[in-house]
């Protein structure tokens, strides 16, 4: 499944590394591309939308 997920809360490379970090713990195939410009974090993972949007609150960022 491919997610697109806005994540409003990311300003810089450090943000989006945390939140890579947060999905590959749960799920260490996924693959994540993230788009500081847009703020938005594409994820393709058998992970639930719920789960990955789960993983990414818990490091204190907000998704839209």
């Amino acid at each position: 499944m491919t997610l697109q997920l806005q994540v409003s809360s990311m300003v810089c490379s450090g943000c989006g590394d945390t939140v890579t970090k947060a999905i590959k713990n749960l799920d260490a195939n996924a693959t994540v591309a993230v788009d500081l410009d847009s703020k938005t974090v594409s994820v393709e993972s058998t992970a639930s939308a719920d789960a990955l949007k789960q993983a990414i609150a818990a490091t204190g960022h907000t998704i839209s």
